[in-house]
């Protein structure tokens, strides 16, 4: 073979380089708060003294500090996860139903993402008397 052709190396999709792969528990809290917001009812997430502290954010101009994990706590550990959550239900919307559905889809979120959901908790920490959410009598 003459040294100034060049060679042509065959590669085989099987030829998979091995390593491990990691979630953080940030990137978990910010799926499942994505999740909890998009359902109806959810007025927002975060219990008295996170919503206090985020309110005086928004007035000094920082209103996105936080705001992707606020309400959410996460914990990884070999791929499965385990959720807790603090909600505000927008009133007029029954608990378990919210809490029903906001379980369901922070699951199936966090599952689309290649992890077990071993545990979404969930804590109801006010009801948001005026939100435009809220069904009419």
């Amino acid at each position: 073979m003459n040294h100034e052709e060049t060679q042509e190396l065959s590669v085989t999709p099987d030829a998979v380089a091995g390593g491990t792969t990691q979630v953080s528990d940030e990137v978990v809290e910010k799926i499942a708060v994505a999740a909890a917001k998009s359902v109806p009812g959810v007025a927002e997430l975060g219990g008295d003294v996170a919503r206090f502290f985020n309110a005086v954010l928004d007035r000094v101009g920082l209103d996105r500090v936080g705001d992707a994990r606020r309400g959410c706590s996460a914990h990884v550990t070999n791929g499965a996860a385990v959720v807790n959550l603090v909600l505000v239900i927008s009133a007029g919307h029954p608990v378990p139903q919210v809490t029903d559905a906001v379980r369901a889809a922070v699951t199936a979120a966090v599952e689309s993402y290649g992890l077990r959901a071993d545990e979404i908790n969930i804590r109801v920490d006010d009801v948001a008397m005026d939100t435009p959410e809220s069904p009419t009598p």
